[in-house]
């Protein structure tokens, strides 16, 4: 079933691409131009990223198990063997529940992802493993099963062309 928020989210999102489309250089950049940007560009090495301590992108995010020191640690490590960007996972349930917490703990993410130099890539969607996320404590992980908290973002029950009996 469709959500009358879903369509909000929908119509964000053309709006943005319209209205920025408006504003972008619209004019190719010559090849001297694009090769010019390009070589000032660091080589990207880095790695898909959930701290050590949580078993997936929920757990990683929600308020009772946030752990800004565990990725202060770790991304200190990265930066220390020579890792520039990181790929984290981000889940809709997270900012359904809580839109301030949530965008407060993205914040000191990308503080400590800057502190170590290092840029992060936020995906928004991941269709992998688990299909019904839920928020809460997460399982314990199942030993020799790889990825095995892992949790689609948005799972099968938010996905509007999904029928279930």
């Amino acid at each position: 079933m469709l959500k009358v928020g879903k369509f909000r989210v929908a119509g964000c999102v053309l709006t943005l691409l319209f209205v920025g489309s408006a504003f972008a250089d619209t004019q190719q950049w010559s090849a001297q131009k694009a090769h010019a940007w390009y070589g000032k560009q660091r080589w990207l090495v880095g790695s898909n990223y959930v701290p050590a301590d949580a078993i997936n992108q929920l757990e990683m995010w929600q308020a009772e198990t946030w752990n800004p020191a565990q990725i202060d640690k770790e991304l200190g490590w990265a930066e220390g063997i020579g890792m520039n960007t990181m790929r984290v996972f981000l889940h809709d349930q997270l900012w359904s529940q809580d839109p301030a917490g949530f965008r407060k703990r993205i914040d000191e993410f990308l503080t400590i992802a800057a502190k170590h130099k290092i840029k992060p890539l936020l995906v928004l969607f991941d269709s992998c493993w688990e299909p019904y996320p839920k928020l809460g404590p997460q399982h314990p992980p199942i030993p020799g099963v790889h990825n095995s908290g892992w949790v689609q973002g948005p799972g099968l029950a938010g996905t509007p062309l999904t029928t279930r009996s």
